[in-house]
């Protein structure tokens, strides 16, 4: 059975997200009542909650302040909260919005001043929705590239080809130590780390080890 090699875009795709580049508002209204929506990007689940305390302080006459976000490269892990408002009803079309905008490390609070007619489930949900997606309709966003590092050892004589293969697959150098035999530290994109392994492999005499990944934020 053949196989296709993923082409460089779809490479790309896999090896990069997209959060915020910066935080940002909006204010949506429905029968009277007032959605006040907020988006901040955030790396951690202390930092998320750190914003919901946040804003429950500030608005804490509001009826409810609900959210949901996603964080890491994937959207995991991520929490919904609806803040009182029916099961459902808040913080899953928040979320919602943020799978649908491709966003990740982001949180989305919505506080909400009733107004004095009831939504009904629907029209919450529609609401909730609307008002997340009203946040995000002008904030600024930024693609975070994931990276991989690699540990390079080789003899002096092997610095040429060595140095080639890096330079073509545009990878970083960290680090260099040249007193008695070579070492590199490089960096790469995720997407590429099997591209440079295997061509430094098939250089004989030089040594690999792949570490941990971090990301381009």
């Amino acid at each position: 059975m053949s196989t296709t090699r993923p082409s460089e875009a779809e490479e790309a795709q896999s090896d990069s997200y997209w959060t915020l580049a910066e935080p940002s508002e909006a204010e949506y209204s429905e029968k009277r009542s007032k959605f006040l929506a907020f988006a901040y990007p955030v790396t951690t689940e202390e930092e998320a909650l750190a914003r919901v305390a946040e804003l429950r302080a500030k608005y804490y006459d509001a009826r409810h302040v609900c959210w949901a976000y996603r964080l890491g490269p994937t959207g995991e892990p991520y929490r919904a909260n609806d803040d009182g408002e029916p099961s459902g009803t808040a913080g899953k079309p928040i979320h919602g919005i943020l799978v649908s905008q491709g966003l990740t490390e982001v949180i989305i609070l919505v506080v909400r001043y009733f107004g004095g007619v009831k939504l009904g489930t629907s029209g919450l949900i529609e609401a909730y929705r609307e008002a997340a997606l009203a946040a995000l309709e002008d904030a600024p966003r930024k693609e975070c590239i994931l990276q991989e590092r690699l540990s390079v050892s080789f003899p002096y004589e092997l610095m040429g080809p060595v140095m080639r293969q890096v330079k073509e697959t545009e990878a970083r150098v960290l680090l260099q130590d040249f007193r008695e035999s070579c070492l590199l530290e490089l960096e790469i994109r995720a997407g590429r780390l099997d591209e440079l392994y295997t061509r430094l492999e098939r250089i004989y005499g030089v040594e690999l080890k792949s570490e941990t990944a971090t990301n381009g934020r």
